[in-house]
């Protein structure tokens, strides 16, 4: 298992600028982001109150079915291939919490 340091964290604020083509993932990300900060904002803090209780590990697939019971009906779009992108948020915005993720490389940008 890679230590916490050999793991590279790949900012997620860059858009595909691909002419022609779909958006990507991250591109997807960027505009649920930007439209919905709240998410982002409640899963620090449920991140925060888990590693306060004692967790060393955290998944954000966990945080994000809490989260669904927690978010307004209305909202759509809370897409299980954004957690990876909200995980490596969670990571550049609190270092110190890069142990509690487990990261892959990306494959694509």
């Amino acid at each position: 298992m890679p230590t916490p340091a050999a793991q590279a964290v790949i900012p997620v604020a860059r858009p595909s600028f691909r002419a022609g083509s779909r958006p990507t993932i991250t591109d997807q990300f960027l505009a649920f982001d930007a439209a919905h900060p709240y998410v982002y904002r409640a899963l620090e803090k449920l991140t925060a109150e888990r590693l306060a209780a004692g967790a060393t590990r955290i998944g954000l697939k966990e945080l994000f079915e809490a989260l669904r019971w927690h978010l307004p009906q209305g909202l759509r779009g809370l897409n299980n291939n954004y957690t990876a992108l909200f995980a490596r948020k969670l990571i550049e915005d609190h270092p110190e919490w890069a142990s509690a993720f487990e990261l892959r490389r990306r494959r694509t940008p």
